[in-house]
């Protein structure tokens, strides 16, 4: 997954992290997201360029998606996968100190972008069943209905769009 290059995963305590997590203390680490960095769903949110904002971005999306604009938890698990792996593509290849997160709904649509300074383009890359990287852009291209990446006169912005039900 984006952000989690190097880190190391806990191991034969997997029953004990497992009774740690709650939705609740998901929501709390969320919402202390949202009051730290700002709310991307009101205006661009900037973030450092280090693996570790993958996981505050992964945050401020669920507590925006699930909670704020109240859609499915299905919905939230994709998108929030799809930010992690934007992300993940910013911080790895741009060189950037800071990205920004800016999320928007409209009717029928959720889209997320995510702006860093680089104009290197990603690329969407054949993926075999035995890769171990370089799934990111796949992944996108497969759950988001739209992607697409939009050139600005210093950097870029990558963005998908997922389709939602309004009620």
């Amino acid at each position: 997954m984006a952000g989690l290059d190097g880190i190391d995963q806990p191991r034969g305590h997997s029953r004990a992290a497992a009774a740690r997590w709650s939705p609740a203390v998901e929501d709390e680490q969320g919402l202390r997201a949202l009051e730290l960095f700002g709310n991307p769903a009101e205006a661009e949110v900037p973030l450092p360029s280090r693996p570790e904002s993958a996981a505050t971005a992964r945050r401020l999306a669920q507590i925006v998606i699930l909670r704020h604009w109240g859609l499915s938890p299905k919905l939230t698990e994709d998108a929030v996968l799809l930010v992690s792996e934007l992300v993940g593509n910013a911080v790895r290849h741009t060189g950037a100190r800071v990205f920004g997160l800016r999320m928007r709904r409209r009717r029928g649509w959720v889209r997320v972008e995510v702006r860093d300074p680089s104009r290197g383009l990603p690329c969407l890359m054949p993926v075999q069943a035995t890769d171990i990287s370089g799934r990111g852009l796949f992944l996108v291209d497969k759950l988001a209905d739209r992607w697409g990446v939009d050139l600005l006169p210093r950097g870029k912005t990558t963005w998908f769009e997922v389709r939602v039900s309004d009620r």
